[in-house]
């Protein structure tokens, strides 16, 4: 049985009926995801606009992969990558999210027009992060996350990983009110993928509810991500390829629809975007249909 999350969000941001729908723009060579297909301004900016009209709410904008085993970039390139582009889609009327663990980058975003920062470190991979965003009016999303890409898996050891999860990232949210971020500007993410197995993975979307104590909306990523790739693995054992869960990933976006997260996370919008309204108008919401935008304001 599904346990529903407290209904939030995060001021300053659109409020739904539903979860928000957050589209994925990666401007990196090395993406798990996409390869490299949007390195380029322009094919990075026309895809962010591809997803808007597919139904997407948000773009959220990354210059460095965090796939398993994946190098970091320098501060320049990172800043090269999404700074040009997020000045682009703010400028076409976009609500950008800039996905960064440096102050630096956030900084530059910030200035660029970002409304959010999205921190997979929560904080811990960069603390100067941290004050940048309380020195603003950004809202500040915290993943759970214990190290690196290049040694993440070394660190996938649980007993409980709902409340060790939950424990963690209430000590990445303290982190960020002490830095002066507001309380209604806070976001968490349990991290699906990172630090965790495929195990983990379903073991914590079971207990998402855990999450609920710590008073915060939810975002969840679950896109084309390994444990989707498991799932799905043929008869030899061999992990269903990357741009073949899209299926799998849109009842996943269903089902945090009903969940009641904040958000989802997603590499391709109109599939998600119409798993949400299904879901919304189950629950009894107009937003389900036609017609009906469900847009009430802002938090």
């Amino acid at each position: 049985m599904l346990t529903r999350l407290t209904e939030r969000h995060v001021r300053g941001l659109p409020v739904l009926d539903q979860p928000l729908l957050m589209g994925v723009v990666n401007v990196t060579p090395d993406s798990f995801s996409d390869g490299g297909r949007y390195v380029e301004v322009d094919a990075a900016v026309t895809h962010g606009l591809q997803l808007l009209a597919d139904g997407a709410d948000l773009l959220d904008i990354g210059g460095e992969s965090t796939r398993p085993g994946a190098t970091r970039p320098l501060v320049a390139e990172e800043l090269a990558r999404v700074v040009p582009v997020i000045t682009e889609l703010v400028a076409a009327g976009a609500i950008v999210s800039v996905d960064t663990m440096r102050a630096e980058v956030a900084a530059a975003a910030i200035a660029a027009g970002a409304a959010i920062v999205n921190d997979v470190s929560g904080g811990l991979a960069d603390p100067g992060i941290l004050p940048v965003v309380g020195d603003s009016d950004t809202a500040y999303v915290a993943m759970h996350w214990r190290a690196h890409s290049t040694v993440m898996a070394q660190h996938a050891t649980y007993e409980d990983i709902a409340a060790e999860v939950t424990a963690e990232l209430a000590g990445r949210v303290d982190a960020a009110l002490a830095a002066g971020i507001a309380p209604d500007r806070i976001a968490i993410d349990p991290g699906l993928g990172f630090a965790k197995t495929a195990d983990h993975n379903w073991e914590l979307l079971r207990g998402l509810a855990a999450l609920d104590v710590l008073g915060m909306p939810v975002l969840l990523g679950s896109s084309r991500k390994s444990f989707l790739g498991v799932l799905l693995a043929d008869g030899d054992g061999v992990p269903r390829p990357v741009d073949d869960r899209e299926d799998a990933n849109t009842a996943l976006t269903a089902l945090a629809g009903l969940l009641g997260v904040w958000a989802v996370r997603v590499h391709e919008a109109r599939a998600s975007a119409d798993a949400l309204r299904v879901a919304a108008r189950w629950m009894g919401s107009e937003f389900g249909v036609s017609g009906a935008t469900g847009k009430v304001g802002q938090a």
